[in-house]
């Protein structure tokens, strides 16, 4: 039986827990879980949606807000090459990122949709999205997306000029679109994450130390808008994040051997 939490006692989890800088713990993560590499709530439900990277399982997990495993699917009919992040749609269909490339030589990448995503038991099979890279961008690494406008916006983990990519939400094969080149202010800029509000106005691209908050943009000109700087005051392996609501996201960190591999809270 899977238990759901209530806004009332997400809340209250929220006050009882403990702080690591500006984040609030709200769990550890089950230690079953070698890596927790995404975050994704979808439908505004209880469980937060993980998976873990190349080498693992093809497997999505759901969690609670403390961390705990509470579904656990196999998706049979693909290979994780490289899965890396998560994202959802208002059908609640949830979507793989399959484009980690660390060697920087792959030519093809996957996104893998499930649909409803919350009524599947313990094993689905996956719609392919198939994308190669356009012309003028190089084989690079990437490790965050989300959907926007029927639309996947892709993001390369640089630490300088970094890249958006854009490729539509439509089975079949698709050569990406360079949309987006973009340098951000400071040191230890890769992006290892990424989200966007329900409501559309807040994106959130994730870093081990802080997080970059995107906010009065238009259309898709992300930049273009204000780009805030929100630093955690506390450093660790962050791979994941996602939205509860439209002012507080829900972040991972991977176990290094140190006190970390917890799902943390932040109001924006």
């Amino acid at each position: 039986m899977i238990f759901k939490l209530k806004p009332i006692a997400f809340l209250i989890l929220l006050f009882m827990s403990c702080q690591s800088g500006k984040l609030t713990v709200l769990g550890s993560i089950d230690s079953d879980l070698e890596e927790a590499s995404a975050a994704e709530i979808v439908n505004n439900t209880n469980i937060v949606w993980t998976i873990e990277d190349a080498g693992n399982k093809n497997n999505v997990y759901g969690m609670d807000f403390k961390g705990s495993i509470v579904k656990d699917i196999d998706v049979s009919n693909v290979k994780n090459e490289d899965w890396e992040d998560l994202t959802s749609d208002d059908d609640g269909n949830l979507y793989i990122g399959d484009f980690g490339n660390n060697s920087r030589k792959r030519e093809h990448f996957f996104i893998y949709k499930i649909e409803d995503i919350n009524s599947v038991k313990d094993k689905v099979t996956a719609d392919t999205i198939h994308f190669t890279l356009p012309k003028n961008v190089k084989s690079e690494d990437f490790e965050s997306f989300f959907l926007y406008n029927d639309n996947f916006y892709i993001f390369t983990k640089e630490t300088k000029n970094f890249k958006v990519l854009k490729v539509p939400n439509t089975i079949g094969t698709h050569i990406a679109e360079l949309a987006i080149e973009y340098n951000l202010d400071g040191k230890h800029n890769k992006i290892t994450s990424a989200d966007i509000s329900k409501d559309g106005k807040t994106i959130v691209l994730l870093n081990h130390d802080k997080l970059w908050k995107l906010t009065n943009f238009k259309d898709d000109n992300f930049f273009e808008g204000n780009v805030e700087a929100v630093d955690f005051e506390h450093d660790s392996q962050k791979e994941g994040i996602c939205f509860k609501d439209n002012n507080t996201v829900i972040i991972t960190d991977e176990d290094s051997g140190k006190e970390d591999n917890n799902i943390y809270a932040l109001k924006l």
